[in-house]
């Protein structure tokens, strides 16, 4: 709040030689976003693809990421459909459905199945390999989801214009994995290079294979 002071105030001089230090005022600068466009074959956006940048040697940046790692069930579906967590995460499974679940993953790199719980009840599972985890509900077959492992901190799931922005990278080249359920390559992974600057979108365009949303 500004007073406004119907008076002056006489203000002494300085003895000669002195000056005011103004405060310095510092700020961090924000880290460099980088935006990578994943685009299918016909050049339309893939959504829900998983872009990984490899960390470069030395890098000792933490292994976490903003959002939980979470994956609800609510009106029989996986949300969000695709999570990425880091290696080691313990992934809570809570049900907000009236409907009681049970998850389960023949995925290699961490199979595993939580017997029927129900509504407003929470499940966890622990993450211990990096790879990708395809998920079920031994109830209801329509109900499908990903969870992505991650190794590296620099991860982002792509938005419905294929978008995704990994944060703290600056420019360089960098080994690149995108993974997508229908990306035609190994494990659904296409690997590459980039050469990244910040304030620039990079598109990579990977083959998949056709079927309607994931």
């Amino acid at each position: 709040m500004l007073f406004a002071f119907p008076y002056r105030v006489a203000i002494p001089a300085l003895p000669s030689g002195l000056l005011f230090a103004a405060p310095l005022l510092l700020s961090a600068a924000p880290p460099a976003v980088l935006s990578v466009q994943v685009v299918d074959q016909a050049g339309m956006p893939v959504r829900d693809a998983v872009v990984e940048i490899v960390a470069p040697a030395g890098d000792t940046r933490r292994l976490a990421f903003p959002w939980r790692n979470a994956m609800a069930q609510k009106n029989q579906t996986f949300v969000p459909g695709t999570l990425i967590v880091p290696k080691g995460a313990v992934v809570a499974f809570p049900n907000f459905d009236s409907v009681r679940h049970s998850i389960y993953s023949f995925s290699k790199p961490g199979p595993f199945k939580i017997d029927l719980y129900g509504q407003d009840q929470t499940r966890t599972q622990q993450f211990k390999l990096a790879g990708t985890i395809a998920l079920g509900c031994n109830i209801h077959d329509k109900m499908q989801g990903y969870i992505r492992v991650t190794d590296t901190p620099y991860a982002a799931r792509t938005d419905l214009n294929g978008l995704a922005d990994v944060e703290g990278l600056g420019r360089g080249g960098y080994d690149v994995v995108v993974w997508h359920p229908r990306i035609r390559g190994a494990g659904g992974e296409w690997r590459g290079k980039l050469v990244m600057q910040p304030g620039t979108r990079l598109k990579v365009v990977v083959p998949v294979r056709p079927g309607a949303g994931k």
